[in-house]
């Protein structure tokens, strides 16, 4: 055990983790020249195109110094807010962790929200300055803010190149003498936890595991803690990018993959304890606080007979990311679908993506929504994922809405258009301070309402792209809220309903119905598209009917013919316009995103 080091690597977005973690797989000769690419620890084809780790991953590294064997279990983490889950699943796994602060752009929002992860979970952090190699990279400036903004010492952080391979060798070192070996007992029972799991198509569920106490072995009568089920271990791998490795256990302090042959996946639970079933140990590992979902909206196959298909795919994501949650729900306009939890916008296109990629499914999402806690007359409380739950208005009492802190570290030439971006999106300020001459930090109390569609676009292209981004939930508070009805061809669309602020409602309503003129496709008789607050419509769009020219087999003759044959049209559209439907493309739905 005193060879092993697991650690994690933890920084924002786009500060060079992945390449980082290309090069320590590269120096510890886990795979050759020839097979290295780009983003190893990265599997997903998602994540190679927009650049971005979504899934935590792990590899087993061998490594040699002063002539002593080592094994390093690094786990590569998201960077991106919405996944900072994943990143806390890491953390509980890690006896310390490498903290990337780019060069070039020092301290960033997301740093400071993963460091303070990492101090709860009290690992050792050795600062890594990456990037060192680029021309506007300034090392001594990022190390003054990572003591000044984080408060810890910076004086030996190590300077890095992932891109060239500076410094590579030396992190390697610092990471095996900085970094303590794991703790645990090798002769108590097994007890091992959860970090990680996923679907094979072959192998059924499998579980990513770290060992504290005991061993797990092949053949091993094991028991899963929180629902008691039993199960013989049938195979045991340590963690590669490209090849896993067999092995006969997995002892304390190891990571590794346990194949329980689990055909039904909802067993396997992230947090759960692995431990032997004849001697089960009294106490679990820890208790992994389950992820809260922030924004919540409806998934649908444009096939209603892909139902069960879409339930199957839910269910097998939920195995690789257990931070979702849905539950059945039904649309007059949709038909029957899921009604999902997820934890931030990015993590609703991604996880769309991956049904529509991995399990070809066709599918239609509504607008986002946050949960709301309505208190009724009665004194009851209910809570509100979906606008069309909302009570009727004279049983509401008030309603309160989710508030989260919100930090933004932005240079000071955008301070002003982010203050209004802010300041527009209801934000109250708590704090501001300045990093150093040319940074600055705000910190706003926001309704989660405001930032679930569009904020982090908007700050990016009012920033530059220089601005970062995190936010941590803090409560409930009460809000004047209404909820803004869509009516299409005198038809409320359920789907397309959203609760607003009532000051903003009439703009956005405004902005809605005017979208949907563009969206909805013209039919024979003129379509009413209207935006209302209960029974007062605030806006109205008009989509004028198509023409036919009916008249068009008139050569000369009387007058008469043709003003009949106008009248019986003018009749037929009347009639239609009392019994005709329209069918709303997927557009219409997500027009409700890109009502600015």
């Amino acid at each position: 055990m005193k060879n092993i080091r697991n650690f994690s690597i933890i920084a924002h977005i786009d500060h060079g983790k992945s390449t980082l973690a290309d090069r320590i797989i590269q120096e510890c000769g886990a795979v050759s020249d020839r097979e290295l690419g780009k983003q190893m620890m990265d599997t997903m084809d998602i994540e190679k195109e927009r650049g971005i780790t979504i899934k935590a991953q792990s590899v087993r590294l061998d490594y040699v110094k002063d002539g002593e064997h080592y094994i390093l279990n690094l786990i590569d983490t998201p960077g991106h807010v919405d996944f900072s889950y994943e990143v806390s699943k890491s953390l509980a796994s890690s006896d310390g962790a490498l903290l990337i602060v780019d060069a070039a752009q020092g301290v960033e929002a997301q740093t400071i929200a993963n460091v303070y992860m990492a101090m709860e979970n009290n690992l050792e952090l050795i600062p890594v300055i990456n990037k060192i190699d680029l021309p506007a990279a300034d090392p001594i400036k990022a190390a003054e803010e990572i003591e000044s903004s984080i408060g810890i010492d910076a004086t030996d952080a190590v300077l890095v190149s992932a891109k060239t391979g500076i410094g590579i060798r030396e992190l390697l070192d610092a990471i095996v003498d900085r970094i303590p070996a794991p703790v645990g007992n090798p002769d108590a029972t097994t007890k091992a936890i959860i970090y990680d799991s996923w679907f094979d198509s072959y192998l059924g569920a499998l579980a990513l595991v770290r060992v504290f106490d005991g061993e797990i072995k092949v053949g091993q009568k094991v028991r899963l803690m929180s629902n008691g089920e039993e199960h013989e271990v049938l195979d045991l791998m340590y963690p590669h990018p490209l090849k896993r490795k067999k092995t006969a256990v997995i002892k304390s302090g190891e990571i590794g993959i346990v194949v329980l042959g689990l055909k039904e996946v909802h067993v396997v639970n992230v947090g759960d304890t692995i431990t032997d079933a004849k001697n089960p140990t009294l106490e679990p590992v820890m208790k992994y606080e389950p992820a809260k979902p922030f924004v919540f909206a409806g998934i649908y196959p444009i096939d209603t007979d892909k139902f069960e298909d879409l339930r199957d795919a839910l269910d097998k994501l939920k195995l690789n990311d257990s931070s979702l949650s849905y539950e059945p729900e039904t649309s007059v306009a949709l038909g029957f679908g899921f009604r999902v939890g997820f934890l931030g916008m990015l993590h609703m296109e991604v996880i769309k993506e991956r049904l529509e990629r991995e399990f070809d499914l066709d599918l239609i999402a509504t607008a986002p929504s946050v949960v709301y806690n309505v208190y009724l007359t009665n004194s009851d409380m209910v809570e509100v994922q979906n606008p069309s739950e909302l009570p009727h208005v004279s049983r509401i009492e008030r309603i309160e809405e989710p508030y989260v802190k919100a930090t933004v570290i932005t240079p000071v030439d955008y301070l002003g258009n982010i203050i209004t971006l802010l300041v527009n999106k209801r934000g109250v300020q708590d704090k501001m301070s300045y990093l150093n001459e040319s940074r600055v930090m705000l910190e706003y109390s926001l309704p989660m309402n405001e930032i679930v569609v569009d904020f982090y676009d908007k700050l990016k292209s009012i920033s530059k792209g220089y601005a970062s981004f995190d936010y941590e939930p803090i409560g409930f508070r009460e809000g004047d809220l209404v909820k803004l009805d869509v009516v299409v061809a005198g038809d409320v669309v359920d789907a397309l309903s959203i609760i607003v602020h009532r000051s903003a409602a009439e703009y956005r309503g405004r902005a809605l119905v005017k979208n949907m003129k563009e969206i909805v496709p013209r039919q024979l008789f003129e379509v009413a598209i209207q935006a209302s607050l209960g029974n007062r419509v605030i806006a109205r769009e008009t989509v004028k009917s198509m023409g036919k020219n009916v008249t068009a087999k008139c050569y000369g003759g009387d007058i008469t013919r043709k003003r009949k044959l106008l009248e019986k049209q003018k009749e037929g559209k009347k009639r239609m316009k009392a019994i005709g439907k329209v069918q709303l493309p997927q557009e219409a739905f997500m027009s409700v995103l890109k009502m600015d």
